[in-house]
């Protein structure tokens, strides 16, 4: 029965993402703006080469591939909340969370759904950077496989998150500028941290306090065949954390929906 509703959940996302193709399109021109266009002036600033924490002579093009990749599953987690907010106007997530199997269990199908979502658009774009001569180890788009899956549901679940307490779609831009960019650039997203630090140390802890700078170095190192221990640790807590608060938000007696019913 479990696993029946999460093939159900896992079509129904899958059938919703085939009939918005511009949202596959729209997830992939934004990375590669940056990787083509922007990186060239990145490269001029940081130089030709530089050294990530695992030591390894990169070009610029590789170092944010990673970061790039967690872009597209942040974009996407924030289009799973406004989906959320969506359902919640229309009805239909009425339906489902109404539905006999234990709503978190529906909560964690759909981040579930979400995040396989996810890695299918960022695979795409690993093929388009391949494509373009930008490429990492071969092994190692295999091997990223687990971080990038614990990424998406760090990022799903704090979208999932967001949608508890987003009211209107009227209001999900603004969520999307508050929460998105500022994650974002301040991030090892674009450039390594000791270059934020040279600049500023303030926001070089900031930076370090992200969890999506975590999410982005786990999958930094894990596409050179290497495990950073403390990237997966806030990462997984994070998750941890977001699900938790995500499920609270949307038990109709004590999360957000009460108070929004209330209200």
């Amino acid at each position: 029965m479990y696993w029946t509703c999460f093939v159900g959940v896992l079509k129904r996302e899958l059938l919703r993402f085939w009939q918005q193709r511009s949202r596959l399109i729209s997830a992939l021109v934004r990375p590669l703006l940056w990787l083509v266009v922007f990186a060239a002036g990145f490269r001029a600033a940081l130089g030709v080469a530089i050294i990530p924490p695992y030591e390894t002579y990169i070009t610029y093009e590789v170092y944010i591939i990673p970061g790039l990749a967690g872009v597209i599953m942040l974009f996407n987690g924030m289009q799973s909340s406004l989906s959320m907010v969506y359902d919640r106007e229309m009805g239909s997530m009425k339906v489902l969370l109404t539905s006999p199997m234990p709503r978190p269990f529906l909560l964690v199908s759909k981040l579930l759904a979400g995040a396989f979502i996810s890695m299918l658009q960022v695979y795409a774009f690993f093929a388009i950077a391949w494509l373009l001569e930008v490429q990492a180890e071969p092994l190692g788009y295999l091997l990223v496989i687990p971080a990038l899956l614990l990424t998406a549901l760090l990022l799903g679940a704090l979208g999932l998150l967001l949608s508890s307490f987003i009211k209107q779609l009227e209001n999900f831009a603004g969520v999307m500028n508050f929460v998105v960019f500022p994650m974002f650039f301040l991030s090892s997203a674009l450039y390594p941290l000791w270059k934020m630090r040279e600049s500023s140390e303030w926001l070089y802890w900031i930076c370090q306090f992200n969890p999506f700078t975590h999410a982005v170095e786990l999958i930094r190192f894990a596409l050179y065949g290497q495990f950073n221990g403390q990237a997966a640790l806030v990462t997984g807590v994070c998750t941890l954390v977001f699900t938790s608060l995500a499920i609270w938000g949307y038990d109709p007696k004590r999360g957000m929906v009460k108070r929004k019913v209330g209200g």
